[in-house]
């Protein structure tokens, strides 16, 4: 059984003084420097106390101790590969008081869907166990609606009505939750191909809402508001996978508006609830339909459980992502962007620039000159993710909306470190 010694830990973090930790323990004389560069240099001294914490925290941990794994410092988006998001205290809270009572599954199940449908505008809504169940469920739903011998047959339908249709651009490994649930996939190109595909055995339509943003200046993909006139059009379902879209909030109630039959979003990610719940909102039949599919009911969903606790800690964590200070949430992940970019100005062959993001997920975009760092971006993450602190990022960017305060110091020395006394022996 873990346990933690709060006076060890205190002890250990008095000795790690503020020159220490800005000096020797990680950049030496350079620190010092870098502390009085720039706009962002008193972030810095408001938030020494915390990065020093949290410099010893990663050394001293529940997963070292018990595991001996070392966690890595978030520069990376909401990615469940990579341990998701962080729940805040009242969501922990809500979990352990949860834990404490015992109620019947059913009657849970029914009446937190009632309360997730009333915040989203939707007809009605299912707590799923991650967005990945919520696609499969969401789809076995459109199989065979309420009947039970058809829900019984799942995953393998032996009707003809079990196309799941999509333009091939809307194509990504988690439709396999489609298949999973028993859809034959079938993909086309063009818009005309995709009229005239619909027919009699075409029971839903997929759409995948990032798209819409990723797509601009792609004229032949079609966007999410075209498959949902196609699927009126026919009377065929349109599912949403709005999954990772949070910001912007508008997407709890954007897709629901537009007319979407079913939406699936993610229930940690933004919203930061437990990493295992989703969410699946839409029409009341096809809901209904899901919840018969869904635990603890027997049937393909029996495996996909969502506990009392999480689906508790869910709900208090929607609460308070719709009541938040969205503008201050987002002006605070940008300061410490901006506070990252400004500490790795200077750094030879390495620029480090915060782009515009009018979705309010600001970033620091990295590139550098391979004739001084010549190094792929994958040996950059392997680098940064195999030293100490470890960083994990994707891509060639760092992410601040998964840290905490006092994280974007670690993050700003550990890459300067990388590229200052690192890369060269790495290439």
């Amino acid at each position: 059984m873990f346990q933690s010694n709060p006076s060890s830990t205190q002890s250990d973090r008095a000795r790690l003084s503020r020159r220490e930790f800005f000096g020797a323990t990680l950049l030496g004389g350079a620190a010092g420097a870098c502390a009085t560069r720039g706009s962002a240099a008193p972030a810095r001294l408001l938030n020494v106390e915390a990065a020093m914490a949290a410099r010893q925290a990663l050394s001293n941990n529940i997963y070292t101790q018990m595991l001996g794994l070392k966690p890595h410092l978030p520069a990376m988006d909401h990615i469940t590969a990579l341990g998701g998001s962080r729940m805040p205290s009242e969501v922990m809270q809500a979990m352990i008081e949860a834990n404490e009572h015992f109620v019947d599954m059913h009657e849970l199940t029914r009446a937190a869907g009632a309360r997730l449908a009333e915040v989203l505008g939707a007809e009605a809504a299912l707590v799923t166990s991650g967005s990945f169940s919520a696609m499969i469920l969401g789809a076995a739903a459109c199989l065979t609606g309420n009947d039970e011998a058809k829900i019984d047959a799942l995953p393998h339908p032996t009707w003809s009505k079990r196309e799941c249709l999509t333009q091939t651009s809307g194509r990504f490994g988690y439709d396999r939750a489609y298949r999973a649930a028993g859809m034959t996939m079938i993909s086309v190109e063009t818009r005309e191909q995709f009229a005239n595909a619909i027919n009699s055995n075409t029971a839903m339509i997929s759409g995948l809402a990032r798209l819409d943003y990723q797509t601009e200046n792609q004229p032949k993909v079609m966007k999410v508001h075209e498959l949902l006139e196609f699927g009126r059009r026919a009377a065929v379902p349109v599912i949403v996978d709005a999954a990772s879209e949070l910001p912007p909030t508008t997407t709890l109630t954007r897709w629901i508006d537009a007319g979407a039959d079913l939406v699936v979003i993610s229930g940690g990610k933004g919203i930061r609830g437990p990493q295992s719940t989703g969410i699946l909102a839409g029409r009341g039949d096809l809901i209904e339909a899901a919840t018969l599919h869904a635990a603890p009911n027997a049937n393909l969903g029996r495996g996909m459980k969502v506990g009392k606790e999480e689906i508790m800690g869910f709900l208090v964590a929607l609460d308070r992502y719709v009541g938040l200070d969205h503008d201050r949430m987002y002006a605070d992940w940008r300061r410490k962007a901006e506070y990252i970019a400004n500490e790795l100005q200077g750094m030879p062959g390495l620029v480090a620039d915060v782009p515009q993001d009018d979705r309010g997920k600001p970033r620091v975009d990295l590139t550098w000159d391979e004739n001084t760092v010549p190094l792929s971006a994958a040996e950059v993450r392997d680098g940064l993710k195999n030293g100490d602190p470890r960083i994990a990022i994707t891509g060639q960017a760092i992410q601040t909306r998964c840290m905490n305060d006092g994280e974007e110091i670690l993050v700003a020395q550990r890459v300067q470190q990388f590229f200052r006394d690192e890369a060269k022996r790495l290439s």
